[in-house]
């Protein structure tokens, strides 16, 4: 096989690895249109702001198609995440090959935990995080003031919240990957801990509201991960691959 046959090839792979990873998402997005339906989806998502409203409070939709697209983006995250181990297992089943036979045998545990992990982050942030910091803004706001939240401001909030804490509780994951793929080792991460506690509250200033609290809710977790990765990693005994091991 040529160097151009084999470039072609690894397209076609990823093309079809891409695209049952789509297919996956759009599987669960109907399924969920259909049941609970996404206006019920959105519905749950909007509790944690709801509940901070002064009684009868609602809130409001300021554009011509907003209470139809904002629940629609609302369950495709939704799908995506029910959708991430298949997704995250097309990534590895399309780099396997070129891995050792050890590496490979990660695969499971890798993809279990990454979907736990990032679930775990948004389950943190959604009955944690929103009703902390969604009752501390309450406790600021005059009281000449009603608020009314735009659903579509709302819904942009929350899904960056949800991929910074479900990536934030990712960290793990990496410190491991980092260890067991030689890029670095335990004792240099365990050196770095103060650029890293630094580098978290920095992350968290520009990801999170301008708000303390939000602030302090996403670097102290990042901190306490990134402790539990180097724990993980420093007790798994590294293993150096034979010639044998490589697939080709």
């Amino acid at each position: 096989m040529t160097q151009e046959d084999s470039f072609i090839s690894h397209l076609v792979e990823l093309r079809t690895r891409l695209l049952r990873a789509i297919v996956a998402v759009l599987g669960f997005f109907v399924v969920l249109c259909i049941y609970p339906g996404a206006s019920a989806i959105y519905d749950i998502l909007a509790q944690p702001m709801l509940n901070s409203l002064p009684e009868g409070t609602r809130m409001i939709a300021t554009g011509v198609i907003t209470p139809f697209m904002v629940p629609i983006k609302v369950t495709l995250l939704a799908s995506f995440v029910l959708a991430l181990p298949i997704v995250l297992y097309q990534a590895w089943a399309f780099v396997a090959p070129g891995l050792y036979q050890h590496e490979q045998r990660l695969a499971l545990p890798l993809i279990l935990s990454s979907t736990l992990l990032f679930i775990a982050g948004m389950t943190f942030c959604y009955f944690v995080v929103f009703r902390t910091v969604f009752h501390f803004i309450a406790g600021f706001a005059p009281q000449s003031i009603t608020p009314a939240p735009d659903i579509e401001a709302y819904v942009s909030f929350v899904l960056t919240m949800f991929v910074a804490f479900g990536i934030t509780f990712e960290v793990p994951v990496a410190v491991v990957l980092l260890v067991k793929s030689g890029a670095v080792s335990v004792e240099k991460l365990r050196a770095a801990r103060g650029y890293v506690i630094v580098g978290a509250f920095v992350i968290a200033a520009v990801v999170t509201p301008p708000d303390v609290v939000s602030q302090f809710m996403l670097a102290v977790p990042l901190c306490l991960l990134f402790e539990v990765g180097l724990i993980i990693s420093s007790r798994l005994k590294s293993t150096k691959p034979s010639a044998g091991e490589v697939i080709e």
